[in-house]
């Protein structure tokens, strides 16, 4: 990613900062890191320095098998059974109470937010996603031009991004909001400069040229900006 798009994205924990609540959060499945670890290593191992992974690998797996082996025998002498099968059934079964448990804690946070989540909040997130969208819009198409394809350069690079700034400040000022009220549901908000918008900037930016690449995001940068003010005035109506 370009530097001038880095810091643009709302990341999933911004996004659970500003609003207090676990949204968008994702069931953790352990087989996914571990396959994730294996491959890395594979990787590693055909490299330039293979044999020295392959060592090191070899050498934890070993240390971790001898330790629980002198575990077993002070603390386990009565097990009958190779120390070594004994190590796979802890580890299997280590894990799937782990992944159990971390799947009882997924559901209670899927649980607070939507105990918790409001129609505001909603359509925001919402905005979230697109606004996200764009940005990676914009990444695919800097890996395109990178790759030898100067014809998918964007027009008008510093406008799209300003409006998207603009966009951001929008949506994490409206975030912020409706977290207060939401919070304070009996208390009405009084601090003005929290409804301030950048829309009239961002509307003075817009370009007559829809067909473009670059009008095309500046607009739908727009539209998201025009949710969220939409979104502004219900939250002050519920102050």
């Amino acid at each position: 990613m370009r530097d001038d798009l880095q810091g643009l994205e709302i990341s999933q924990k911004e996004l659970q900062k500003l609003t207090d609540l676990p949204v968008n959060d994702e069931l953790i499945i352990l087989i996914h890191p571990i396959k994730k670890l294996v491959s890395r290593f594979i990787k590693q191992a055909k490299g330039p320095e293979g044999a020295t992974v392959v060592f090191i690998g070899v050498t934890i797996l070993v240390f971790s098998h001898v330790t629980f082996d002198l575990i077993i025998r002070l603390f386990a002498n009565w097990v009958t059974i190779p120390s070594w099968l004994v190590f796979v059934i802890f580890t299997l079964c280590f894990g799937t109470v782990t992944q159990v448990l971390l799947y009882v804690l997924w559901k209670q946070r899927i649980s607070t937010v939507k105990k918790n989540i409001t129609h505001s909040l909603k359509v925001l997130l919402n905005d979230v996603d697109r606004y996200n969208a764009v940005i990676k819009a914009i990444d695919i198409n800097d890996q395109i031009e990178a790759a030898g394809n100067p014809g998918v350069s964007l027009k008008e690079r510093k406008k799209v991004l300003e409006a998207l700034k603009l966009t951001r400040n929008d949506l994490v000022r409206a975030l912020k909001t409706e977290r207060i009220l939401r919070e304070n549901k009996k208390f009405i908000v009084s601090r003005a400069e929290l409804f301030i918008n950048n829309l009239a900037t961002l509307t003075a930016m817009q370009v007559s040229e829809q067909a473009t690449e670059h009008g095309r995001l500046l607009n739908e940068a727009l539209q998201i900006a025009l949710d969220v003010q939409q979104e502004m005035r219900t939250l002050q109506s519920q102050g």
